[in-house]
């Protein structure tokens, strides 16, 4: 292949100044001042590119095929794995200006949504209708519905509702050519060949550039109340779980649990009273809806009681107002707080099947601890679908040794259990090696083959997953 002299981020910014009238660019003095989110370096390319328009897009990615410049694509610069960074010489492609709602089918519960618009945005545009998304992050005010596909976002209602491959019912996409891909079916029943649009839906942004999409909506339910429950361990709170899940009045909205390490450190910053907590036990956040917002609170006293001595609960308090249901919220999705003790702590993000978390996170910790001293960990996450956030209380970056060792403690038994390395924030950067070591080699190789089919010259997002 024949070498491309390197252009320069003002040469790059020149080039694309006026090449389609929906098209946006900031060059290097620009992008200078601009925040670059969770990564320092994912505004490093110092060009961004913001389309309006599906067609302002494929002009772009055609300009940089042609002139053999990489591809970055992102969205609202939350993602966590390094999955946006971007670097000297690449064009950064960002949703910003594709932030429009396109059209709201109520009587269908289908939305039409631009990449650009954020999860919070596209929950209020719902609202006045009575609807709202069936999937939810804590980082909804900054997330993208582009951003959520490219990773194939789980979060809080994933064990209800599945993650975003079940919100999508159809997609637009342009292609490493500059092609269009319009597949933006409206409907569920689809049984006409392969379903091209999911090489799109957790990506990470290897195979095109989602432009917009189609996904279901549920009704809104806004009735709603909120316990804080000490739970022995994980067990105890899947039972509470299955519990108010079975109950025909009443809908779960969320099962959270914090184990004690992390409940202990987050409510003492947080100044949150913890008191009533017996011994050493795990706290676990429960949500639910019903028909009304006094019925809600007194159904689930009711439903607590009833099990109360036969889930072993450890002490609990049903928030009486919503500002303290907030604080509830607060201590389980403010998860950032232990970077203030503990910079650049490193992080993972791992599942499981639900009923074998007591033995993985147990095993975890004698793990971490045949490494050496200062290898705590912080767990939390969404018990009833075996996703768990663990973080070290320790500063990064680890020392590479110390780095793959960690690695192997996390990751030890996860894919021969039935579970996966990485939940739903991506592969990116810093999942390379648990990628390779961790993830099916047939489908790696089929990965890769797709990757070289629709973007031989891998101009998109180069290096992020390991094609």
């Amino acid at each position: 292949m024949a070498s491309h002299p390197p252009l320069s981020p003002h040469d790059i910014a020149r080039a694309l100044d006026g090449l389609h009238p929906d098209l946006r660019i900031l060059g290097p003095d620009a992008v200078a001042g601009r925040h670059p989110g969770e990564d320092p370096t994912n505004l490093a390319a110092g060009v961004v590119a913001q389309p309006a328009s599906t067609a302002a897009a494929a002009a772009l990615i055609s300009w940089c095929r042609a002139n053999h410049v990489a591809i970055v694509p992102q969205g609202g610069l939350s993602g966590l794995v390094g999955g946006g960074v971007s670097r000297h010489g690449d064009v950064i492609l960002s949703s910003a200006r594709l932030n429009r709602v396109i059209a709201i089918h109520v009587d269908e519960e289908t939305v039409e949504v631009e990449a650009g618009v954020t999860l919070e945005g596209l929950q209020a545009a719902l609202a006045p209708h009575g609807l709202t998304t069936g999937i939810d992050l804590g980082s909804r005010g900054s997330a993208t519905i582009g951003g959520m596909v490219s990773t194939n976002a789980g979060g809080i209602l994933a064990f209800r509702n599945g993650v975003m491959r079940h919100q999508i019912l159809g997609l637009e996409a342009v292609l490493p050519s500059g092609e269009i891909l319009s597949d933006m079916t409206r409907v569920v029943k689809v049984s006409a060949g392969p379903d091209i649009k999911q090489i799109f839906i957790g990506g990470e942004g290897a195979f095109g550039f989602v432009t917009r999409v189609v996904m279901k909506v549920e009704p809104i339910r806004p009735h709603r109340a909120v316990a804080l429950l000490g739970v022995t361990n994980a067990g105890r709170a899947l039972e509470i779980a299955a519990h108010l899940r079975r109950h025909p009045s009443l809908l779960l909205e969320a099962a959270e649990m914090m184990w004690p390490h992390y409940a202990r450190d987050h409510a003492q910053l947080k100044g949150f009273d913890l008191s009533w907590l017996e011994g050493g036990a795990s706290l676990l956040l429960v949500e639910i809806s019903a028909q009304s917002a006094d019925h809600a609170t007194s159904l689930l006293e009711e439903e607590l009681a009833a099990i109360w001595d036969a889930a072993d609960i450890k002490g609990g308090i049903v928030a009486q107002s919503s500002e303290q249901a907030r604080r509830f919220w607060d201590l389980r999705e403010d998860s950032g707080f232990y970077f203030s003790a503990f910079p650049q702590a490193p992080s993972f993000d791992v599942s499981l099947p639900p009923t074998l978390v007591d033995h993985y996170v147990a095993e975890l910790a004698h793990r971490l601890r045949s490494i050496g001293s200062g290898y705590d960990a912080y767990v939390y996450g969404h018990i009833a679908d075996g996703n768990l956030h663990i973080a070290l209380a320790t500063p990064g970056p680890l020392s590479p040794n110390i780095k793959h060792d960690v690695e192997d403690a996390v990751y030890a038994g996860i894919t021969a259990c039935g579970g996966s390395f990485s939940a739903e924030h991506g592969v990116g950067l810093d999942k390379h090696r648990a990628y390779l070591e961790h993830a099916d080699p047939g489908k790696q190789a089929l990965a890769r083959q797709f990757k070289t089919l629709l973007d031989p010259d891998g101009l998109f997002n180069p290096g992020k997953v390991p094609f």
